[in-house]
């Protein structure tokens, strides 16, 4: 999963992806690293593997990840060239979700690039600028539909008109994720590969001394969520600053500072929470002495699909996968015990995986 994180200057995209990226600066083994200046690889954060790795004795475990990609140089005019313009829009057409920081505090010493502090402004003026892009991609798209229509073909027919209803929708300033779609539409529209199609997040970036008031006293946080709410997308509260402070501390130190603050985990574990379930993901887990390891599918994902990511020839040669849940895997002590005790099921093609399956594939090519 790539997750493109973006906002005006001087609204703590930067604070936040240096915490990001430094969080992995000394860690072992492989939950952080930096691949590239502009983008961080985090661990998906999931006791259950530090548990199974401990039952079988594993050698490895290996988690899954997410890639955070900062995507910098988004101003006004960005859709016409300004900033690094047309450099900016390709980073952000290649992630699976959008996370926008939007700046919900004061401070005298932080200018604003227009300022004054409004959240909902600077949303709109993100928005507009990848509403500008989609409108020119969309108008390139309907020029080549409308050409190939000529001949009579419906299949082109029903692309152009849906093309264009898309462009008048952009045209009204609405992001093409809030457009009403049927099914058959939706998998068009993700061919399109628009900006405006993608899922949002918006971190609304508190000062640190609003940590631990209640959400709903923080007017301008309050603006944000009533802005998503009426799109249908995502607003995860969080303090850029106290971010980046927790991630050059030890990890006991880190929690001892969370729990001062009164927060059960930190910002960044649940925004990689949130940005999971704003894309219909879950994890199965494979485990065993040389590797316990964390596998992403889409919810709804059948038994043969999800063995394919461990490997094509899993899917092909498909006979059958042995699942038992996690816990009930760690309460038998050991899988030869759980399957002894009838807690271990054969499933067929047809199983659909569910989040927290401890399974093991049986195939032959």
């Amino acid at each position: 999963m790539k997750l493109g994180v973006v906002g005006l200057p001087n609204v703590g995209k930067s604070t936040l992806f240096n915490a990001i990226t430094h969080a992995g600066a000394e860690a072992a083994n492989y939950p952080f690293c930096t691949i590239e200046p502009n983008v961080g690889v985090v661990a998906v954060p999931d006791e259950r593997l530090d548990k199974l790795a401990a039952l079988y004795d594993s050698k490895k475990i290996t988690p899954a990840v997410i890639e955070f990609v900062d995507i910098a140089g988004l101003v006004k005019g960005a859709s016409r060239g300004e900033g690094l313009g047309n450099k900016f829009l390709s980073h952000i057409r290649e992630v699976d979700a959008i996370v926008h920081v939007v700046r919900c505090f004061a401070d005298e010493n932080v200018t604003h690039v227009e300022n004054s502090i409004d959240p909902i402004r600077d949303i709109g003026t993100i928005n507009l600028e990848l509403i500008l892009s989609d409108i020119e991609s969309v108008q390139r798209r309907l020029d080549k539909a409308k050409t190939s229509a000529k001949g009579g073909d419906k299949k082109y027919l029903a692309e152009a008109e849906f093309l264009s209803r898309i462009l008048s929708h952009l045209e009204e300033e609405k992001p093409a994720r809030t457009l009403e779609m049927t099914e058959e539409e939706t998998e068009i529209m993700k061919n399109l590969f628009l900006l405006t199609s993608k899922p949002v997040i918006y971190a609304a970036n508190i000062a640190e001394k609003d940590m631990g008031t209640d959400e709903n006293e923080l007017p301008m946080v309050a603006k944000v969520k009533e802005f998503a709410k009426n799109e249908g997308s995502e607003v995860l509260v969080i303090c850029a600053k106290t971010e980046e402070e927790l991630s050059q501390l030890p990890p006991d130190d880190a929690q001892m500072f969370l729990e001062d603050l009164g927060l059960k985990e930190s910002g960044l574990n649940r925004l990689i929470k949130k940005s999971y379930d704003l894309l219909g993901l879950i994890s199965y887990l494979t485990a065993g002495e040389k590797e316990t390891r964390a596998w992403t599918i889409e919810k709804g994902t059948k038994a043969p699909q999800a063995a394919g990511k461990i490997h094509t020839d899993f899917e092909k040669g498909f006979i059958r996968a042995e699942v038992v849940d996690w816990q009930i895997l760690l309460e038998c002590g050991s899988y030869t015990a759980a399957k002894e005790k009838g807690k271990v099921r054969s499933e067929g093609k047809d199983y659909v995986i569910r989040d927290g399956d401890t399974v093991l594939f049986r195939f032959n090519v």
